[in-house]
């Protein structure tokens, strides 16, 4: 199969974006010269601007038009994104989301439509999306969500399944992102350790106390500590637990995605609950320790390189001793 040009639609949310990166490099492994452009929420965007061999991150402003239903203005915007998407000519679009708002904006490009063929556990999917694909592929129930997508991907170029044993590449330009995280001027302090506390569930987090506890040890052995945030109430989690560690700990402004990258590429080690900074940071396969408290590991926990430890389950969540232990292994305790 000759492919040219393929449009990637991946619209959110942050995790489920990164974990869908890899495929870029399975496309360029097999069509060099493959052009790809990628549908993604405005706000995440920036980041996939950083992944090697996607030529143009094109930016979907659902969340924002959701909010303007009422505005003619907002439905002008709508109009001139629809025209500006159908003006360019596919080989092939993926829709990798299996939502029918993804569907659906995927149908108003010009190509022929792929997408998942049925929902895997865990993962969001709605059946009305198959009256949107002309070929649908179907994937097996229990499938990691990096592997779920590539092997999507794959079935629509032709191409065999992919192993879970290939050489993953999340393809994030690092350079880039050091450069975007260097123009704040921050004067991080090495080594440093990146605390990741906040998620969008309140199941999901770790107690202060044992944040508190971790972070105090590593002072202790001469890490500093940079809590990022996302919201104000993730600012005021981060700035409630720096007191905690005085000077050694450090709360930067509110950070663009390519200053995260370069944050976290940087950094010793990353610490974190099941949340999109920290799918970044296994993304980067620098030292992590990724924190569950569902027995969801199986499915979103990094596999590619043994700098990915996932920690905790369901009624088990990870003890500090277990981080504590995580870390020592990266020399860090």
């Amino acid at each position: 199969m000759s492919v040219q040009k393929i449009l990637i639609v991946r619209v959110s949310s942050l995790g489920d974006v990164v974990h869908n990166m890899p495929v870029i490099a399975d496309i360029r492994r097999k069509y060099p010269d493959a052009q790809i452009d990628w549908l993604v929420e405005e706000s995440f965007a920036g980041l996939v601007e950083l992944i090697d061999g996607v030529r143009r991150a094109i930016p979907f402003s659902l969340r924002r038009w959701r909010k303007r239903l009422t505005s003619p203005e907002n439905w002008r915007e709508i109009r001139a994104f629809k025209r500006a998407l159908a003006a360019e000519k596919y080989d092939l679009v993926i829709d990798c989301q299996g939502l029918i708002k993804t569907a659906w904006v995927a149908s108003w490009a010009r190509g022929p439509l792929v997408g998942l063929g049925n929902r895997t556990d865990g993962a969001g999917y709605e059946w009305p999306v198959r009256f949107f694909y002309d070929k649908r592929v179907p994937i097996e129930p229990r499938t990691h969500v990096v592997e779920r997508t590539r092997q999507l991907v794959a079935a629509a170029l032709g191409e065999p399944k992919p192993q879970p044993t290939d050489d993953i590449e999340f393809g994030l330009d690092t350079r880039r992102a050091a450069i975007a995280v260097n123009a704040l001027g921050l004067n991080l302090p090495v080594p440093y350790v990146v605390f990741v506390h906040a998620t969008s569930r309140a199941d999901k987090q770790w107690p202060d106390a044992a944040w508190i506890e971790l972070g105090q040890s590593l002072v202790r052995r001469g890490a500093s500590l940079v809590l990022p945030w996302g919201s104000d109430a993730e600012r005021a989690t981060s700035e409630r637990l720096a007191k905690e560690f005085g000077d050694a700990a450090i709360v930067p402004p509110r950070l663009s995605l390519p200053a995260v990258v370069g944050l976290i590429d940087s950094a010793a080690a990353t610490v974190g609950v099941d949340t999109g900074l920290v799918h970044i940071a296994a993304a980067l396969k620098r030292p992590t320790v990724e924190l569950y408290n569902f027995a969801t590991a199986w499915r979103t926990g990094g596999y590619w390189s043994p700098n990915v430890v996932n920690l905790g389950t369901a009624g088990q969540p990870p003890t500090l001793q277990q981080v504590k232990s995580a870390l020592a292994g990266f020399g860090l305790l």
